[in-house]
């Protein structure tokens, strides 16, 4: 019988968590983060032990409380660092943004777009593995589209926690599928070969959270040697999973059009257009990004 464990986190100020937890999960189909309208839920495996992790918002965005449970079938020693490191990671929990807020009360551009959204910290996967996985799901393809395919592939081998959710693979779990098991999830050829290679790659070597001690243009240069893997990819990597929020992904369509409209330009945005009008905001335009995400998912009324 599964046992639960409960504490109290305090993030750093102001925080929202149903924004954050939007930010993270970016589209409602997303079946691996879920939020309800109150609660953030997820499936982790800590250690070797899959585990399901439920977090509630009872403080203010001034004063934020988290109230944070933890369901498993063992309550180890190191369960509850293990599950408040992960919560610190992927919540952006201990982020101090004031130099963020400052900059943003002195542009009339930034300003009331950064007001509305006051309190979503930047998310992060947590692992630089599953944030390169999201990112050839995603790739060339719509992000509905993408996080259907990634919910399958979690119900095809991600491992099962207590109450039956699924966690995101771990390599090991997707190394040992077949080629045609992933295939007939609806990935194509390409992006089967780029999933089973990274996979077989991190199981045999490939540190992929030791990117985190490179710069950003070693980064890159490692993610592109490896297969399926472009600029777009790349840079969603930087951002979304070593949480480098210089970075606007300049090859992200979505994130183009969210940028032009919100700016009222009449022509299209290309990459170097992209990088130019970013570094106006600097050293947070990857966190601009958040926020004009936040600004479609609300103009598509998912967002109370």
């Amino acid at each position: 019988m599964a046992r639960e464990l409960a504490f109290v986190l305090h993030p750093v100020p102001p925080f929202r968590l149903d924004l954050t937890a939007w930010a993270l999960r970016r589209r409602p189909n997303n079946t691996i983060d879920r939020w309800d309208g109150h609660t953030y839920a997820r499936a982790l495996v800590v250690g070797e032990q899959p585990v399901d992790v439920r977090v509630t918002t009872a403080g203010t965005t001034r004063r934020p409380r988290l109230e944070v449970a933890v369901r498993a079938d063992r309550l180890t020693s190191t369960l509850r660092s293990a599950v408040t490191g992960h919560l610190e990671r992927t919540l952006g929990l201990r982020l101090d943004l004031r130099a963020f807020y400052r900059m943003a009360r002195a542009d009339r551009h930034l300003a009331p777009l950064v007001e509305r959204f006051r309190g979503v910290k930047p998310p992060r996967f947590p692992s630089v593995f599953e944030a390169v996985v999201n990112g050839i799901a995603c790739q060339q393809l719509s992000l509905t589209v993408g996080l259907v395919l990634l919910d399958r592939l979690a119900a095809l081998c991600g491992p099962r926690s207590p109450s039956g959710a699924h966690a995101f693979p771990r390599p090991r779990d997707l190394a040992a599928l077949r080629p045609t098991q992933v295939r007939a999830l609806g990935f194509n050829h390409n992006k089967v070969r780029a999933l089973l290679e990274l996979a077989r790659a991190a199981e045999t070597g490939l540190a992929l959270e030791r990117l985190g001690e490179l710069d950003n243009d070693a980064v890159v240069e490692e993610l592109v040697a490896l297969r399926g893997i472009g600029r777009w990819t790349a840079e969603y990597v930087l951002l979304r999973g070593l949480g480098r929020l210089t970075v606007f992904p300049g090859d992200d369509v979505g994130a183009r059009t969210n940028l032009a409209r919100w700016m009222k330009l009449r022509t299209p945005l290309d990459y170097e257009r992209v990088r130019h009008l970013a570094r106006r905001w600097q050293p947070y335009a990857g966190f601009l990004y958040f926020h004009l995400l936040l600004q479609g998912l609300l103009e598509a009324g998912h967002l109370a």
